[in-house]
């Protein structure tokens, strides 16, 4: 079997580079939070309503963006043995750049002012269109040896797809120009979440869960499926009489990748991780989501009213908070810790004591953060059921959530700092 013999560690970015891209984005998590706690719940559950199209882009865009930019530009070294040259001048403005798009859409969506939706696409054209470029030049020079390394040599193309997407709905909204805004919109939907967001959490996870959670590796048809697979029938999806297929099985293909990565995390050596349950809902999360997806539209007709209404915020909650959001936060929760004692072993010198990563980041607070996670997750998910009662507990409880990885993020950097400090002081003593 095909796999990767060497992680290649001393190709990895500085700690600032990656550190600013992905610190600052639970922060954005904890304002979608406090924005679902605290705005008027006018519309809710309907996935129109202002309220739930401001949540997820802030969620999609101010969280989510750039924690995966940050984590592709670390894998392209790491992983694929290939340094992202520019990723040094553009993770500075990754993290802001994604914030002021998701809060210029968060303007545009709750005031029902174009100049926001202007604003969001002039700075998605130039922070996005960086980061493809970026991405691009050195994604063909990975040469592909299992499912990351083939996620990472071709994700810039629904990563392009996405953009190019939301900047033409947001001109759209923007009234710059006419378009069918429901026909693209599900074409936006449907890349940004199995084209980039499953493709990328399951291109990821075949390095990092096996590495962290020592599960056991998936077979030589997951290498050689991803992200292909995933993809094919989405390029289908614009031609009419294939759409309702093209659908179907992107449904049935997140179902089938999301049951052998649960078969896989079940099996993981350290199930005693705080972390571990997280990855386990994911897979269960990228299961049930798929299921209503086909079923809405297999049987929409049969449905009640009610159900129908409430289904899009179902598949919502499990694709981007299930799906996405739990695997983060247990990736950020091994990732920062490792990163920081990998580069205070490089800095130090030999000889003397480096933290290990259960020093820099103790797992019983990490065990806290991931059931205030898991509850702010069923909340969510009961909030159609009665909105008006739980939309404030649901917000309050995400928003502590990732307030609570926020803060545990910045113990790991001035854990960091604080050991590292006193090898600089001798330097600079020694100069």
């Amino acid at each position: 079997m095909a796999t990767v013999k060497i992680l290649n560690y001393e190709l990895a970015p500085s700690p600032a580079t990656i550190f600013g891209c992905l610190l600052p984005a639970p922060w954005l998590g904890m304002v979608a939070g406090l924005l679902l706690a605290f705005l008027p719940a006018n519309g809710l559950p309907d996935r129109f309503a202002p309220l739930t199209l401001a949540l997820t882009h802030c969620l999609v865009l101010g969280m989510l963006a750039p924690i995966m930019i940050g984590a592709l530009f670390q894998l392209m070294a790491v992983v694929g043995g290939q340094t992202v040259n520019a990723a040094a001048y553009i993770s500075p403005f990754v993290a802001i750049g994604s914030a002021l798009i998701a809060g210029a859409l968060c303007f545009g969506f709750l005031m029902g002012d174009t100049r926001g939706f202007m604003v969001a696409a002039g700075l998605a054209a130039l922070l996005y269109g960086a980061v493809v470029l970026a991405l691009a030049s050195t994604a063909w020079r990975v040469t592909v040896l299992d499912a990351t390394t083939r996620t990472l040599a071709w994700i810039c193309v629904p990563l392009t797809i996405v953009v190019s997407l939301g900047i033409g709905l947001a001109g759209a909204l923007a009234g710059r120009w006419s378009i069918d805004v429901l026909y693209w919109l599900d074409l936006h939907v449907a890349w940004g979440v199995v084209g980039w967001i499953a493709t990328l959490v399951i291109g990821i996870a075949f390095t990092v869960v096996p590495m962290f959670w020592q599960t056991p590796k998936p077979s030589l048809w997951w290498q050689r499926s991803l992200p292909g697979l995933l993809c094919l029938p989405l390029l289908a999806m614009p031609i009419a009489m294939l759409r309702e297929s093209s659908i179907l099985l992107a449904c049935l293909l997140v179902m089938a990748f999301a049951l052998l990565a649960m078969r896989a995390v079940w099996r993981a050596k350290r199930s005693f991780d705080p972390a571990w349950i997280l990855w386990l809902v994911c897979t269960l999360s990228w299961f049930f989501a798929a299921f209503l997806t086909a079923s809405s539209l297999l049987f929409e007709a049969q449905l009640p009213s009610r159900l129908t209404a409430s289904l899009p915020w179902w598949i919502g909650v499990l694709a981007l908070v299930g799906g996405a959001v739990l695997p983060v936060n247990a990736m950020l929760g091994k990732i920062i810790p490792f990163l920081v004692f990998m580069h205070l072993r490089r800095q130090i010198p030999m000889g003397r004591r480096v933290p290990t990563m259960q020093a820099v980041l103790p797992p019983q607070r990490l065990k806290w953060q991931a059931r205030v996670l898991l509850l702010a997750f069923l909340l969510l998910l009961l909030l159609p059921v009665m909105p008006s009662v739980l939309v404030l507990a649901a917000g309050l409880a995400f928003a502590l959530s990732q307030g609570m990885m926020g803060a545990l993020l910045m113990l790991c950097l001035f854990s960091y700092r604080r050991e590292l400090l006193p090898v600089l002081m001798a330097n600079k003593v020694k100069k």
